[in-house]
Formats: C-alpha cells, structure tokens, sequence
C-alpha cells in the first residue's frame, strides 16, 4: 500500500482503539453555556443569601421607631451583641464575600448580556420585571455606590473611626445613626437607594425562583406575589427609617 493508505488506516486504527466519548467533545457554545449557568447559580445563591441578611438586618433596625430612649438603649445593647459575638462575625466575612461575589458576577453577566444583544425582547414579565431586568446593571452599580457610602459612614466608623460615646464609655452606635440620618442630603440618598434596591430585589427573586428551577406555572401568580411584597416591604421599610429619625430624633 501506498503511504497515503497507510496514513489512513494508521488514523483508523487509532480512532477505533482510543474512540472519543461524546461527553468529551464540548464545543465552545456549550462551554459558553455552562459557563453562562454556574454564573447564573453563583448570582442566584449570593443573592438569595444577602435577600436573608437583608430580612434580618431590617427586623434588628426596626427599633430605630421605638420611643427614642428606649431606641437608643436598645439598639446600642443590639449592636454591642452583634460586634461581640464570634458566630456574627463568622456570618459577616460570608457577607462581605456574598457582596463582592455577587457585584463581580452581576458585572461579568451585564458585559455579556450586551455584548450578545440581550434577549429581552421576548420577555413576558411583569413591568417592573421587564424594566428592572433590563437595568440590573443600573440598579446594581446604584446599590454598590450606596453600599460604600453606606459601610463608611457606619461599619468603618464604627470599627475603625472615631464614634460617638455613651456615659460608660461604650461606643454608641444610636447616637451615630442619628448624627448621619439628621443629614438632609443621606436621606434623600438612603431613599432613592431603597427605590433601586426594591426594583432590584423584584427581578433578582425572580429570577433566582427560575434558577432553582422552582417556577412552576401553578405557582407562578404566588411567587411573584411573595416577591414583590417582600421587596416593597423590606425597601419602604428601611427608606422609613431615615425620614422618621429625621424628623423625630432631638
């Protein structure tokens, strides 16, 4: 046989010996796609991490609208348990990693959204969904602005800063929340902030439902129900809290 024959059957022979699973073969749109997928899990379970910190962070501020000596007694013995406590502050390295990895991913996810062309002519959600959906860039870039604004003016000064002091000595986070929320301009920030912050919540519940794989269409009218509410509800809720100090505390 020639060497041209002989080069074939050699490929041949190889090829039949050592075949090639299928499984094997992915091609760079799959690639693409799984990749596209565990971004989506990563956003999805960072997100729905933070959606619960969230919760439990609005319900231990919720006696900013106690009486205000109470408030003040009160919120500072909650802050002094929440900065002594080890478990809390195992919780708040997960946090800080829940926020970096989820704006890093929403960055990576935005850049290839536009990059493609976005797909969300073909949306049938609701409204707020639809438009949010198509900001989530905005939104998020809005709320990761607010979050420094946020962790310098409280969590660095509180940590790092000079805050104020009770008559023990103590540091006094109530008196701190006070000075800030007393600012005209935070407040209009803290509430516009709680405007993006409830568009962003609807589409990223949303959207996390989907992910899990938990969107059934039986159910579908509850879980946009329980999303939105909970997101009007957590968002009016905290943009409350620097208008009453506002003009309520002395």
């Amino acid at each position: 046989m020639g060497a041209r024959g002989g080069k074939f059957m050699k490929n041949e022979f190889k090829t039949s010996i050592f075949p090639l699973p299928t499984s094997i073969l992915i091609n760079k749109k799959q690639k693409n796609m799984l990749s596209t997928l565990s971004r989506k899990m990563l956003m999805c379970l960072t997100g729905l991490f933070l959606s619960f910190f969230l919760l439990i962070h609005f319900l231990g501020n919720l006696q900013l609208f106690l009486p205000q000596e109470q408030a003040h007694l009160q919120f500072n013995a909650y802050s002094h348990f929440l900065s002594g406590n080890i478990i809390i502050k195992m919780v708040s390295y997960v946090l800080y990693t829940s926020i970096i990895l989820h704006a890093v991913d929403g960055l990576i996810i935005t850049l290839k959204n536009k990059k493609s062309g976005g797909n969300y002519q073909a949306d049938r959600r609701g409204r707020a969904s639809k438009w949010a959906s198509r900001n989530m860039g905005i939104l998020g870039t809005l709320l990761l602005i607010f979050l420094v604004i946020h962790f310098q003016n409280f969590w660095y000064v509180y940590k790092f800063g000079n805050p104020p002091l009770d008559e023990n000595g103590n540091k006094d986070l109530y008196i701190l929340v006070v000075t800030v929320f007393k600012e005209w301009w935070y407040v209009i920030i803290y509430v516009l902030s709680m405007i993006a912050l409830c568009y962003h919540l609807i589409h990223g519940i949303y959207s996390a439902v989907r992910t899990l794989g938990l969107y059934h269409p039986k159910f579908v009218k509850w879980f946009k129900t329980i999303g939105i509410a909970y997101s009007v509800i957590i968002s009016v809720g905290f943009a409350l809290m620097p208008i009453y100090v506002f003009f309520t505390a002395n």
